[in-house]
């Protein structure tokens, strides 16, 4: 329902067309080569892959290709991220219509959209005066390492998560031992409450032919 309201609204702009949608990371990235898209619109989560891996992985096949994540997650634990992993802007989900317009036309001219809240946090770091973005302890952790945790969160067993990211069970394993060093966190247990607080509070977002979208 969420593309098909988007479909509809872009394809209404003259200046712009909906070229191919996909219900999940692979079966975006297979019709790429017949979209040959402008710009890749993409949720942080997503099934099979993060949106994070996504990005990176359509950089790879098609570098340069503008991609805008459109997300009901915190813009700031993950706009930081999606920028590092080669997207081109972060729009958070409650932003309207116009301002969803906006940022893909902003993006499509060769700009960067983000919100002015996370325009100052990223001039804060660079400048010295903000050590990192927010996200807390969380912050300390590699993509990868979130994917995890996020998998974790949602009640998911390690051979569940290996599956879904494609990984060997060990590797899972190790990535859930990383977390817990990282996050000073003792158990199994300890760890899945603490992905279930996280995970639910990111998700209730706490801490003619013209350019083709």
């Amino acid at each position: 329902m969420v593309r098909f309201g988007m479909f509809e609204l872009i394809n209404r702009e003259p200046d712009l067309m909906v070229c191919g949608e996909a219900s999940d990371a692979y079966e975006a990235i297979d019709d790429l080569p017949r979209s040959k898209p402008d710009l890749v619109l993409v949720d942080i989560a997503l099934s099979g892959k993060s949106g994070l891996e996504f990005i990176k992985e359509t950089q790879r096949l098609q570098p340069g290709l503008d991609t805008l994540v459109v997300s009901m997650h915190d813009e700031g634990f993950y706009a930081e991220r999606v920028l590092r992993a080669g997207g081109r802007g972060y729009l958070m989900k409650l932003a309207g219509a116009d301002e969803l317009l906006r940022a893909i036309r902003k993006v499509l001219s060769g700009e960067v959209y983000v919100s002015d809240r996370i325009a100052n946090l990223i001039f804060d770091q660079l400048t010295g005066r903000n050590l990192a973005m927010e996200g807390g302890i969380v912050e300390r952790l590699t993509d990868k390492e979130v994917e995890v945790l996020s998998l974790i969160g949602q009640a998911k067993e390690s051979r569940e998560i290996a599956k879904q990211l494609n990984l060997s069970l060990k590797t899972v394993e190790t990535h859930r031992t990383h977390i817990r060093q990282k996050l000073s966190i003792g158990s199994r247990a300890e760890l899945i409450q603490f992905a279930v607080r996280w995970t639910m509070s990111e998700d209730f977002g706490v801490p003619g032919q013209g350019k083709k979208a």
